[in-house]
């Protein structure tokens, strides 16, 4: 490993005395230490000690490169903590990192949870909308929280989920003197004067959460009409194989239900939208759903913004389709890209049969028909036909 400039040190919240000898060594022999104030008092930092700024950033460190440099952080550094943030912008062989028991560890071997069946999430300073995609009948997780106001937030938040029943432990300053474990339930928290650092473990009721197959409920989403209803969706995303980490255009989005849909799924997605009351849906859909992380809208023509993102994995043409949108991406996209065409109209129909003729890929028609009253009877009702190219460019 040679000589690291930077130790990257984890800590759980008992004294320093309690710290593995390597990395108590390497607190000595430090130049300076950054970390919270409640980590530099315990190591006793004295004029050594640099508190982290606010708001938070690692240039501070990126600076001090060339002395001897100590970074506390609690529990495991790497897990939600300043470690990634810091070795992004590292060589290897600049950090060595000395972790501790994580917050996540310490709850589970409280509460006799295995770690494998466990999500993790990290909510300092995230909405608590990112758990929406994880709940699941009878899940159980762990989130790690801003402040002590932060669990009643979560409580109630639940609730609106209806996860009214969900099992609630707050969980206040674990692996030191001061630790406290208090259980609740979502609906009837009620705790008072909780303590920072604290986490939230959860053991969430039966039937909760959002099914996994694609084609949600057209009523999960925000939207004015314009969607890709849910048995197109789900005919839809099938063509487009959605895979954890790969990046989506969603061309004339509507409701961005594919793109939400997608993320969902574990990818990235950018919708181009031009009507602004349906860039205002898609914004809502993707706060409702917690995707701001994965999840961007672009307003405007989308034939003048698509050239300006980053090239995707996969693009669907869900409105605005005309030759000289299919021109523009036949020359931009890169071979092995995944293209998906939907038309109702003739005129979309004929250019969809043309580019299947001179690119091939597959052709799929899809008709459905429901029942309507007919009479005192019922009968089918016929959906305006929808027509799908797809192809692998």
């Amino acid at each position: 490993m040679g000589d690291p400039w930077l130790d990257i040190i984890g800590m759980t919240d008992d004294s320093a005395a309690a710290l593995p000898s390597a990395s108590r060594a390497a607190i000595d022999a430090a130049d300076v230490i950054i970390g919270g104030p409640r980590h530099l008092e315990r190591v006793g930092a004295g004029e050594r000690g640099q508190p982290w700024p606010v708001p938070f950033s690692i240039d501070p460190v990126l600076a001090l490169r060339g002395q001897k440099v100590v970074v506390l952080a609690s529990g495991d550094p790497f897990w939600f903590g300043a470690g990634g943030s810091l070795a992004a912008h590292l060589k290897p062989g600049e950090w060595r990192v000395l972790p501790a028991p994580s917050t996540f560890a310490l709850i589970a071997g409280h509460l006799g949870w295995r770690m494998e069946e466990i999500t993790c999430h990290g909510l300092h300073a995230a909405p608590l909308a990112r758990l929406r995609p994880v709940l699941s009948p009878n899940g159980r997780m762990i989130c790690l929280l801003r402040d002590g106001d932060a669990p009643a937030l979560l409580a109630a938040w639940m609730a609106d989920q209806g996860a009214g029943e969900a099992r609630l432990w707050v969980c206040e300053r674990m692996g030191g003197p001061d630790q406290r474990v208090r259980q609740t339930t979502a609906q009837g928290f009620d705790l008072k004067d909780v303590s920072a650092p604290v986490a939230v473990a959860v053991a969430l009721p039966k039937n909760v959460g959002l099914p996994r197959a694609s084609g949600l409920p057209d009523d999960s989403f925000a939207h004015d009409g314009q969607i890709t209803k849910r048995p197109v969706r789900a005919l839809t995303l099938s063509a487009l194989g959605p895979r954890p980490g790969e990046t989506l255009w969603d061309i004339g989005a509507g409701s961005g239900s594919i793109s939400v849909e997608w993320c969902l799924a574990g990818g990235h997605a950018t919708a181009f939208e031009i009507k602004p009351a349906r860039v205002q849906n898609i914004r809502q859909n993707i706060s409702d759903f917690g995707l701001d992380h994965r999840m961007q809208v672009i307003e405007g023509a989308s034939l003048d913004q698509i050239a300006d993102h980053p090239t995707p994995d996969a693009v669907f043409v869900g409105g605005g389709g005309s030759a000289a949108l299919f021109d523009r991406l036949f020359e931009i996209l890169p071979k092995g890209t995944r293209l998906v065409a939907n038309g109702v109209t003739l005129e979309t129909e004929t250019l969809l049969m043309g580019l299947h003729a001179a690119t091939g890929g597959d052709l799929l028609r899809i008709d459905l028909s429901r029942p309507e009253p007919l009479g005192r009877m019922r009968g089918w009702q016929a959906a305006r036909p929808v027509l799908q190219w797809s192809v692998v460019l």
